[in-house]
């Protein structure tokens, strides 16, 4: 069993920047795929980044260029530092893991409760 708690989030102006931050319970955390959704006001949750055990990693083309997910595993936590930020990032932004490789949504078997991100114009 994996516990995930997601911190950082805030409100921010626009063009500004946060990073939030995931603590994973667990001693195989560093075995998990790990990632970002998140859930702007309204709509449906969608895919932000995620991160391999192996450190590869992948971003949402809203997202590129502007966010950075990192992972250190001794200390069990996953981050998401988010720069130039905008409106539209406006979000409830969940952590999510995975045994093995990362991949869809629907295979994540361990979620957070999320954490508010709000960008004001």
């Amino acid at each position: 069993q994996v516990q995930l708690v997601e911190s950082g989030g805030g409100l921010v102006q626009a063009g500004g920047s946060l990073r939030l931050s995931c603590a994973g319970s667990g001693r195989t955390f560093s075995t998990y795929g790990m990632a970002w959704f998140r859930q702007p006001p309204g709509k449906e949750r969608e895919f932000v980044s995620a991160i391999n055990y192996y450190e590869s990693t992948y971003y949402a083309d809203s997202v590129k260029g502007r966010f950075t997910i990192s992972r250190d595993n001794a200390k069990n936590t996953v981050y998401l530092q988010m720069n130039s930020l905008k409106p539209e990032d406006t979000a409830n932004y969940y952590c999510a893991a995975k045994r093995g490789p990362v991949g869809g949504a629907y295979e994540y078997e361990y979620w957070g409760q999320g954490t508010q991100v709000t960008v004001s114009s």
